[in-house]
This record gives C-alpha cells, structure tokens and sequence, in this order.
C-alpha cells in the first residue's frame, strides 16, 4: 500500500449532453467576445454557471496531454454532477482533443495559465459559457515531499488536473479506481468554480471550516477538506464511490440559481 500524501489543492427537466472530438485549434467565437471574461477570479462566475439567466448552455473544453486523455466514465460523472446542479436547458457540450507535452514539468502556476492562453478555443459567446478543462502530464511544482496536488481551479471557468499524478496514486492494490479519483478531483475542483464554500457562492447555513477555508464542515462532503489529503483520498481504498455535495452545500448552489 502506497503511503502517499495527495492534495487537491486550493484545491427534474430533460438535459441534452453531448460529447465530442474537436481537433481544430481555432475557433471564431474567439475573435467575436472578450476573452477576459473567462480570466476572472475563481468563483466570480458561479451564478452564470449554475443559472441560465445569461447562458443557456455550456461547453467544456477538455485539453489532454498525448496519453493523458481522462477516462470515459470520469468525463461522464463530471457532466452528470454538472447537469444536477445546474440549469443548462440548452445542453451541455463537452470536445475533447489531445495536444503534445508541453515539456515543461513540473508545472508552476504561471506555466498552466500559458498553456491555457496558448491552446483554449472556447470562450464565453452570445448565451452559452465555456469551461477550460486541462489533463497534464506532469507533477505541479507545488509538490513537496509526499504531499501532490492534484487539481487546481485557478480561474472563474478554468481547472487543471495532474493526470499524471492521479495515475500514480489509482488503480493498484488499496488505491481508488482511477475514474472514481478522476471524477472526485475534478467535481471538486468545479465545486470551487461554483463558488463553493464560500468562495462566491454565499453560504445559507455556517458550514464552512474555519481551519481549512472555502471548504465544508462536513467529513462526508465533496468539499470537505480531508479530500485533498491521503486521508480523504485513502478512504477511498479501492472503492469506486464518488464523495457526493451535502445538503449544505446544495442549498448554497440552490440559492445562488442552481438547482
């Protein structure tokens, strides 16, 4: 059993979802809205992501590393935790396309904002709002000791996932199943994109842990801390359950226009 500290850091109506390859780098959306608009703080957007009172729908980006591609079932749990959540009556799109390595790892933060700006297609247009989701193939430069990060949100609309580091921590003996982690970091780091706990989504109830901010008091909930710790992580053991949002965090969405 690997002894291995992971940080995830800081860190009904009918619903169409879609899923896709898109291998053109260009797109003319991009020429046609301010870019900017998908560069602001973490959290800044919640209302916009889980109403539909200015976007209708959503895209998810999803940019991989060659042979860092995020399995099937996870990309799927991330658009099912999206469609309970939130009010896209136009559909949920998710495209996918892979890029070379950028050769860089292990990657600051300053480096994963580069490969965003260089490589993302999908930007805010007309009613639907875009998510930038990055795959990486190296270690974040963060990690120290036997502590990793995992994933990070660090913009309004963008996340970014060490692949690399979540294959190295699933899938053997005592580890999470490697789309069971894939699908607990990602719909966590969303969780903070969607303001959660009280990083733009305003709380209902006092539910945030004053030791470890904008995270849930909760040991069951999604956004509790220990998940972006080997203790989270480690009480996974080889399961494939998917820590879920409580009903604190729910009604925090709920409020701010989320179902």
């Amino acid at each position: 059993m690997k002894k291995i500290s992971a940080l995830l850091v800081l860190c009904s109506f009918l619903f169409v979802a879609s899923c896709s390859s898109d291998e053109n780098n260009s797109s003319p959306d991009a020429v046609t809205v301010d870019k900017n608009l998908n560069k602001q703080q973490t959290g800044s957007s919640a209302n916009d992501l889980l109403s539909d009172r200015k976007f209708k729908s959503l895209v998810i980006e999803v940019v991989y590393v060659n042979g860092f591609e995020p399995s099937a079932a996870a990309i799927t749990n991330f658009v099912n935790f999206l469609s309970a959540r939130t009010f896209k009556r136009a559909g949920i799109t998710v495209v996918k396309r892979g890029i070379p390595s950028p050769g860089t790892a292990p990657y600051s933060n300053e480096e994963i904002v580069s490969i965003e700006d260089a490589n993302r297609t999908k930007y805010n247009s007309a009613d639907q709002i875009a998510v930038w989701a990055f795959f990486a193939d190296g270690k974040s430069d963060k990690d120290a000791g036997n502590s990793f990060i995992l994933g990070t949100a660090y913009r309004n609309t963008s996340v970014v996932i060490y692949e690399q580091t979540v294959h190295g921590l699933s899938d053997s003996a005592f580890e999470p199943n490697r789309s069971a982690l894939e699908s607990t970091v990602i719909t966590h780091e969303f969780g903070h994109i969607l303001g959660l706990t009280n990083f733009g989504t305003a709380m209902q109830s006092n539910h945030e842990d004053a030791e470890h901010p904008k995270h849930c008091n909760n040991k069951s909930c999604l956004m509790y801390w220990s998940f972006e710790l080997s203790a989270g992580i480690g009480s996974m053991g080889s399961s494939s359950t998917i820590p879920q949002l409580d009903s604190q965090c729910i009604a925090d969405l709920r409020a701010n226009g989320g179902r």
